[in-house]
């Protein structure tokens, strides 16, 4: 008797496809017996279709069913199958056979009695010469994969015949044993079900081929396995769906005794596969991992279901599909393969900076070589002082204690946020941790070749010509505001000067690559934290480019979580102390600065004293007449050339470079100028504004952009302007690089403690010994400050505390103990002891008559007080020691306990930061999608260089074969039979081994020529591209895991 055939076709979209799948199944050689029409949840003209077509049974629901549960709904019409050879045939509106199909599949189950399901050969729906799929595996750790997938079908493939599982289109089963293995697993919808079906039709003792004869153009619309996408969060939909469907395949495979121990590993395994999500510049992926974990984790009936009706089926031992396996060696050369294809589709698409052919070798050599000349009075020094300048702490826990929210050791203490720039510190610090204060001196020994190099690769962005990277670095090291920074002692300005020609750099290239980006977030953060006052404009900057970067929006959304997070804490300290606007308050010890005029800030000066010009002009005999108004002038002809060469860029190729140059000016300068109006720290009698330096900064940064892009357009005198630029920049600038030279400036070698020699002996003993620091001041008052240890430090400081508008209950009784011991009165000294632990009294001389009166009658009124006893003279003033002082007092100690808060908040801030660093961590080419065109090169072989790309490009366009389906993922399934959960839990952290059949190409692997190597026949250019290669098959190997499929590229001869 013949044997029966029912096609079950499932259907939801209608249109065009459906037709044809329905003409090409009434045009098969042999024809069904009978027709099964699955509607779930129709749209458009199917049901119309599916009335018309002539189908024995028409079954609708309007909820939208899985495959395997429209094909279950299907069977139910049906009666029982009659005989062995009965089967079904699984087809969907967008799998159309061939007209041989069935019979080829017929002939296969008819002739093979141990055969119970056979699989087609799945083309692509519009180019049947490209396979889809030739059927499935998985790895010995049972991660699924396919056995051939996206290659050009030459035949290579069609001696294939048994295979793990197929995918669920098109496949034919004999109807009795489809009903004993309980049809498709329901936990598995979308993906894994047709491996799933196959692995149970392999242990219940049965058979799973594939028929190559077979052809069904397959469209991969989303009705059997994931839809065929490029959109991001397809791409996301699949990898979730594949790694529930594996987690799944793990719990219902494995031995009972071992399911618990799975069960406990999913949520570290998600952790560790989100590391390698990040390393691997896929951070969309984290959240679907886990959120197939939990889900997984909590389908226990679901579970249940699977393992029974494996149990009920199977017959043999797992060693029986071992030999069908994707072996080891395979899944290395596949990983060998997956790594070849990304190298190649990096071809063309990396930055060619060409370091050393481009001149940035010199930039590097000059900028050290300045260095070394401005500050030749620091080599050797163990420390910097002056200005805004102090040392670090001496120990590297205490350096990132200060970087933490927790006890502020400020005056008499509080708890409280840290400032971002602590953590800076702590970083520089902790490079140098022998000595600490030694990474200031190396901040500013390599500023200049640091600052010269960010511009460099910021300019390498926008242009080819060495000229003009050199001319940007120039401009940005020689920037009047960067040297006024390292002259006055602000580290914060200092540091942020430099890393904002970096941020540049990773800002122009994170619209491409997630390790740019989170390079920038990285950046964003440290210059925020450096320099606050920026904050707005960065901000910004930022809102601006999620607006206008189009899809790679993704890739800018993370830029302020880093800083956010270092931030917020302060943010909401400042907040509850009434406080907002110190935000905005530079990090460090305070400094104040005379307030520029607008028109200084519109030379880039940052503080009132044009530049120094004024004084410098007046040392010279020869030119000492010159009034003030006359050397003003000519500061300013100086930076004229500069301006004109910068709005040159409105008349440049590249609109939206100059726009966004524009932006960053305006921003820059809107700072500067608001910073001279904004007045929140205060530092003793003084209040302090921010400093204009910063917004400067960024505003000089756009006018270096404007004049590369400006320079860049050039063709004719290009040397002349390069030459009048740098001269009229370097002299603009002269009296602060001959401050710095001569060792006039503020800033100087120090040592590495603020404190007298004897007190920092006492410190050995008592780390924690407290001294009162009195300082006379101009106006008569005295300012009195607690210190501990070694004294005061640059990472201890707190804006918290110097944006303070009132005196807390401790500063006040610290002033009075103060005021009291500085004037004959019947104080009770001991209560200075009593209340904070004092030791010590420092008392330092007065900087004029006013203050020396002062300090002289607070030093008469000292040496009076029988409750101290005098030390002597010191470099740092006059020291007395209290009698009764005792060693770590408890009123010296920092509290141990200072809430839960603070570790959360710490916990918090490290994950943002350990996520970015994972994602900033570069981890070779290829990895990451290229969505935007590469800047065009400007050169005179730019003709010659465009043919040999649109050759390129041709030989690629005819390879489809040679770049797997997609980018690898680790591990995403389990071991049918692990032998240890150690191996197993391996597995899933072992690097990518070969691509998932369910992601997406990271380029187009259709075999349809691609536009650009259209443009070939026009060039000037002789080379011809390459020939198309032709795969060939492994020579005759039994095993069909042993073949050649999707991972390998063809062998081009």
């Amino acid at each position: 008797m013949f044997p029966r055939v029912t096609a079950v076709l499932v259907a939801r979209h209608g249109g065009d496809r459906l037709r044809h799948t329905l003409n090409a199944v009434r045009a098969q050689s042999r024809e069904p017996d009978a027709l099964v029409i699955v509607l779930t949840r129709p749209e458009g003209d199917a049901r119309e279709i599916a009335a018309t077509a002539g189908a024995t049974h028409l079954v609708e629901s309007n909820e939208a069913l899985s495959f395997g549960e429209s094909v279950r709904s299907g069977e139910r019409v049906l009666d029982a199958p009659a005989e062995d050879s009965d089967a079904l045939w699984l087809l969907t509106e967008d799998s159309a056979p061939e007209p041989g199909a069935l019979d080829a599949l017929l002939a296969t189950l008819v002739n093979g009695r141990s055969v119970a399901v056979a699989g087609p050969k799945l083309v692509r729906w519009e180019a049947a010469d490209q396979l889809v799929s030739l059927g499935r595996t998985m790895t010995r750790f049972g991660r699924s994969a396919p056995v051939v997938a996206d290659e050009l079908d030459q035949g290579q493939h069609d001696d294939r015949s048994d295979v793990l599982g197929v995918d669920p289109a098109g496949i034919l089963v004999r109807h009795h044993i489809w009903q004993s293995l309980d049809g498709f697993d329901p936990a598995l919808p979308v993906v894994d079900d047709g491996l799933d079906l196959g692995v149970r039709a392999r242990l219940a003792g049965h058979r799973v081929v594939v028929v190559p004869e077979a052809r069904i153009r397959f469209a991969r619309d989303g009705i059997a396995g994931p839809r065929d996408r490029d959109r991001g969060s397809a791409r996301r939909r699949r990898d979730r769906l594949a790694r529930g469907a594996a987690l799944h395949r793990r719990l219902a495979y494995a031995p009972a005794v071992a399911v618990p121990l799975h069960w406990l590993t999913f949520l570290p395994l998600a952790l560790l596969r989100s590391i390698v999500s990040l390393l691997g510049k896929r951070p969309g992926a984290i959240p679907g991992e886990f959120a197939a974990a939990l889900v997984t984790m909590f389908s226990g009936t679901k579970i249940a279901r699977s393992r029974r009706v494996l149990a009920a089926a199977r017959t043999t031992k797992w060693s029986a599909v071992a030999p069908l396996r994707l072996q080891p060696d395979e899944v290395r050369r596949r990983r060998e393969a997956a790594s070849e294809a990304r190298r190649i589709r990096a071809r063309g698409r990396t930055d060619d900076v060409q370091f050393i052919g481009t001149g940035g070798g010199w930039v590097l050599l000059v900028s050290a070589v300045a260095s070394v000349v401005l500050f030749s009075w620091l080599l050797g020094a163990g420390g910097i002082g002056g200005g805004g300048l102090l040392p670090l702490s001496n120990g590297l826990g205490e350096l990132w204690r200060n970087a933490a929210y927790g006890w502020r050791d400020v005056g008499a203490g509080f708890v409280g946020a840290a400032d971002p720039f602590a953590g800076i510190l702590a970083v520089l610090g902790s490079l140098t941790f022998w000595a600490p204060s030694l990474a200031l001196v190396g901040v500013w020994l390599f500023a200049l070749p640091a600052a010269a190099l960010g511009a460099w690769f910021a300019a390498s962005r926008l242009t080819e010509r060495g000229s003009m990277r050199a001319l940007a670095a120039l401009l940005w090291v020689f920037a009047p505001m960067f040297l006024a920074a390292l002259a006055d002692g602000r580290p914060g300005a200092v540091i942020a000067h430099v890393l904002l020609g970096w941020l540049a750099y990773a800002m122009l290239g994170a619209a491409r690559s997630w390790s740019s980006a989170a390079t920038a977030s990285l950046l964003f953060a440290a210059v925020i934290a450096a320099a606050p006052s920026l904050a707005p404009a960065l901000l910004l900057g930022w809102i601006v480019a999620l607006a206008t970067s189009g899809r790679a929006a993704v890739r800018f959304a993370w830029l302020p979580a880093p800083a956010l997070a270092l931030a917020l804490p302060l943010i909401v300290d400042q907040f509850a102390g009434g406080t907002p606007f110190g935000l905005l308050a530079d990090p460090g010890l305070p400094l104040a600065s005379a307030t520029p005029t607008p028109w200084e800030l519109a030379l880039g000066l940052p503080q009132a004293g044009w530049g120094g010009w004024p004084e410098a002009v007046a040392s010279i005999p020869a030119v000492a007449g010159i009034d003030a108004l006359t050397t003003m002038i000519v500061l300013s002809a100086l930076l004229v050339p500069l301006a004109l060469v910068a709005l040159g860029a409105f008349f440049a190729p590249g609109i939206r470079t100059v726009l966004l140059a524009v932006a960053t000016v305006l921003a820059g300068f809107a700072t500067a100028f608001a910073a001279t109006l904004v007045s929140v720290a205060i530092a003793g009698p003084e209040v302090v504004a921010v400093w204009a330096g910063a917004g400067l900064s960024l505003a000089w940064l756009g006018v270096v952009v404007a004049v590369v892009v400006s320079g860049d357009a050039l063709r004719r005198f290009r040397g002349g302007v390069f030459a009048v630029l740098a001269v009229c920049a370097v002299i603009a600038v002269l009296p602060t690089l001959g401050s710095l030279a001569t060792g006039g400036a503020i800033v100087g070698p120090a040592a590495e403690r603020s404190v007298p020699a004897y007190i920092v002996a006492e410190a050995d003993a008592d780390p924690r010994v407290a001294t009162l620091r009195m300082q006379a001041l101009d106006d008569g008052g005295l300012r009195a400050t607690l210190v501990h240890g070694l004294g005061e430090t640059l990472d201890d400081q707190s804006t918290l505390a110097q944006t303070r508008t009132e005196l807390t209950e401790d500063e006040r009784e610290l002033a009075s103990i103060a005021g009291n011991l500085a004037s004959r009165s019947g104080f009770d000294a001991d209560a200075a002891v009593r209340e904070f632990g004092i030791s010590f009294v420092l008392l330092e001389a007065g900087s004029d008559t006013s203050a020396s009166a002062t300090a002289d009658r607070a030093r008469i009124a000292l040496d009076g007080n029988a409750a101290l006893t005098p030390v002597g003279e010191t470099d740092f003033g006059t020291l007395w020691r209290f009698i009764d002082a005792e060693a770590d007092a408890a009123a010296t100690r920092i509290p141990t306990d200072t809430g839960w808060v603070g570790g959360v908040i710490t916990a918090v801030q490290l994950l943002v930061l350990l996520v970015t660093l994972l994602l900033s961590i570069p981890t070779g080419a290829g990895r990451e999608v290229d969505r935007r065109p590469e800047r065009a090169p400007r050169t005179r072989r730019a003709k010659a260089e465009a043919a040999s790309a649109a050759a390129a490009d041709a030989e690629a366009a005819r390879e489809p074969d040679a770049e797997p389906e997609s980018s690898p993922e680790p591990d995403s399934a389990t071991d049918a039979e692990p032998s240890s959960e150690a191996e197993l839990v391996a597995s899933d952290s072992e690097p990518p081994a070969e691509p998932e059949p369910e992601r997406e190409p990271e380029s187009d692997p259709e075999p349809e020529p691609a536009p650009k190597p259209k443009r070939a026949p026009r060039s000037k250019s002789k080379s011809e591209p390459a020939p198309t290669p032709v795969a060939e098959p492994e020579p005759g190997s039994a095993d069909p895991t042993d073949r050649p499929d999707a991972g390998e590229a063809p062998d081009a001869r």
